[in-house]
């Protein structure tokens, strides 16, 4: 019998076939909040409410439902840290369904959370008892 070797280069496939592409698992927990959210107009009502701390210019910012709905899974899933979210976020195909990327797109990444919550005043970014890290360590 002939040893099998480990293939050193490959050539990746062009494209990728949508129907051969993995799924998102359904995550009850994440589709039942995702649809009281909807209900509730929280996109519209969260957009209208921090308006006036976004610029008008410049790229386009992770919309606020998105970035709120990544401090949700922080909090449920008991991640303390926005680069421990942003993995989170990036690495679930269901969480992706619940921030409302396609499979393919990625989750904005750890310094684009950091800076949307250094431009919302506390009160709104941190939950009550939480305090800020200093910016001097």
């Amino acid at each position: 019998m002939v040893m099998g070797r480990w293939e050193v280069a490959r050539q990746r496939e062009l494209f990728v076939a949508t129907d051969r592409a993995a799924k998102a698992p359904r995550h009850v927990f994440y589709e039942r909040l995702n649809s009281l959210l909807r209900e509730a107009g929280f996109d519209r009502w969260v957009e209208g409410l921090l308006e006036e701390f976004y610029s008008g210019r410049g790229r386009g910012s992770i919309p606020p439902g998105r970035y709120f709905r990544m401090l949700f899974t922080g909090y449920f899933e008991g991640i303390d840290s926005r680069r421990g979210i942003a993995w989170r976020c990036d690495d679930s195909l269901s969480l992706k369904v619940f921030l409302g990327l396609e499979q393919f797109d990625a989750a904005p990444d750890h310094s684009r959370l950091t800076k949307i919550g250094d431009r919302l005043p506390t009160e709104v970014d941190r939950p009550q008892g939480q305090r800020r890290r200093s910016k001097t360590r």
